[in-house]
């Protein structure tokens, strides 16, 4: 049986499939403009039903046993691994993902599953030294209800990242998904986990805008918000949530420099290079948005990242061929279309792409490139890869730091230890030292620093256990405790 019916259309997930309040959306291919469907939009009244809602169903949640919730969470890996093929489908279609991107997300995201499957078991508190002859100790207990708010870009990881590991220790989750990818990040995490055996009002999928938005992060059920996005929206997010005296977790834009030193091999790193600012069409939060290039290197490593660019193929992703897809929407493509005639007016040289067909955007080489340059100041969001020389360690890291931005780092050399040294001179979330800017796995801690968000929020036991649980103290005594009033 297909996991996505037409059920999805115009309605949102509330346990089962309801009409939503605030309309519909088409559910649009990018490769192709074809209406795959319609899905529900939420508005503010849906979200403040699903928070009650929530509210009343993580009780029970939360009360069952680590062994019940940890089997539905495999189920759910089982679920997404089973129906690969149907999945990687809709990310193609409605996501505009590549084959291998497809894939990519389906695997991390069973990952994601299984690896919340095993926090579910994990200790959650430890004994605590007192003064008095009482046990005391402190637990991890589950937030209550919580919001996720997840983009367009990777949809499928950006959501399940939280909502696994925040179901896994009792939590409720209201997620709303992007409208643009409400299908491959949305209806398909509703029905693998209802197909798994969370029970109804556990997890609610709610796709909407600003208004199901700024709902979600004001209504009072919802304790903790896990917000992906842009670091614009993301200052809202934290903003609206401080009045609101909740947790928020933000993991925003970034523009991350790639560093290759003069000691590389430069057809190798050149290849590490174009991976970094063309994967998914530079859609990704981790892309190599700056390449920070040794002057002796330099002539040779831009002709063979512009050789590569030029090489690679444009098209539709419903079909099997193109490494690249297509942006997500024309205000995309303008954006980045802005940002690179703008760097080639203010002086940078193009070396590769700079061309458009609809929203297949060719992938783009820009040599030449000051600190000051468009693309290279801002975060583009696009496949394109501006190249800056410099000629000291000292230069470099003047460079890598001209930014407010802090999500990863990687840095080329035949000297790991150079590039720790590096590495320690450049505030980033993630490092990597020998490869380009672009990972992530289950079990190791993501986040950023500066506008690139509050730290590491995501992934690895402690940091899932701290952003979803809140750390109660108890005390426990055989005689009541006696006092002189």
């Amino acid at each position: 049986m297909p996991l996505i019916t037409e059920d999805y259309t115009s309605s949102v997930f509330t346990g089962t499939w309801t009409p939503a309040r605030g309309g519909d959306a088409p559910v649009v291919s990018p490769s192709t403009g074809t209406v795959l469907g319609r899905t529900g939009i939420a508005d503010a009244e849906d979200v403040r039903e699903a928070g009650a809602r929530g509210a009343r169903a993580q009780r029970e949640w939360a009360a069952a046993s680590f062994e019940e919730r940890a089997a539905v969470l495999r189920r759910a890996g089982d679920l997404l691994e089973a129906h690969s093929e149907e999945i990687t489908g809709w990310l193609r279609r409605e996501g505009g993902a590549a084959v291998g991107m497809a894939g990519f997300q389906v695997h991390v995201a069973a990952g994601e599953c299984f690896e919340a499957a095993a926090l579910a078991s994990q200790p959650h508190g430890e004994i605590l030294r007192t003064g008095k002859p009482r046990l005391s100790f402190s637990r991890q207990v589950p937030a209550g209800v919580v919001g996720v708010i997840a983009p367009f870009n990777v949809p499928l990881i950006l959501g399940i990242r939280s909502v696994a590991p925040a179901l896994a220790v009792g939590n409720a989750v209201i997620l709303k998904p992007d409208p643009r990818t409400a299908v491959c990040g949305g209806a398909v995490m509703a029905e693998v986990f209802r197909r798994a055996g969370v029970p109804e009002g556990v997890l609610q999928v709610l796709p909407g805008g600003a208004e199901a938005g700024e709902a979600l992060v004001a209504d009072p059920h919802v304790r903790v918000i896990s917000f992906t996005g842009s670091t614009q929206a993301g200052r809202k997010v934290g903003e609206a949530a401080g009045r609101h005296l909740k947790r928020v977790h933000l993991e925003l834009g970034g523009n991350s420099p790639l560093v290759v030193l003069d000691d590389v091999d430069v057809a190798s790193a050149s290849s590490i290079g174009a991976w970094g600012s063309f994967l998914h069409q530079g859609q990704i939060c981790m892309t190599t948005g700056r390449h920070l290039v040794h002057e002796s290197v330099a002539d040779e490593y831009v002709e063979r990242l512009a050789a590569r660019a030029d090489a690679l193929t444009v098209g539709s992703t419903e079909v099997e061929g193109a490494a690249l897809g297509p942006v997500i929407d024309a205000g995309q493509r303008d954006k980045i279309h802005e940002l690179v005639t703008g760097s080639v007016d203010s002086g940078a040289q193009l070396r590769a792409g700079g061309t458009y067909e609809g929203l297949f955007y060719r992938p783009t080489v820009l040599d030449r490139v000051r600190a000051q340059t468009p693309a290279y100041a801002e975060e583009v969001f696009g496949p394109v890869a501006p190249v800056v020389r410099f000629s000291s360690v000292d230069e470099l890291v003047e460079l890598a730091n001209s930014t407010e931005y802090g999500l990863s780092l990687g840095v080329l050399t035949n000297n790991p230890m150079r590039g720790m040294e590096i590495a320690d001179r450049v505030p980033s979330g993630i490092v990597h030292i020998n490869d380009q800017t672009v990972d992530d796995e289950a079990v190791a801690p993501f986040g950023g620093v500066g506008d690139s968000g509050t730290g590491s929020r995501f992934g690895g036991t402690r940091a899932n256990l701290e952003a979803f649980t809140e750390t109660q103290w108890v005390t426990m005594q055989a005689d009541p405790a006696r006092y002189p009033f």
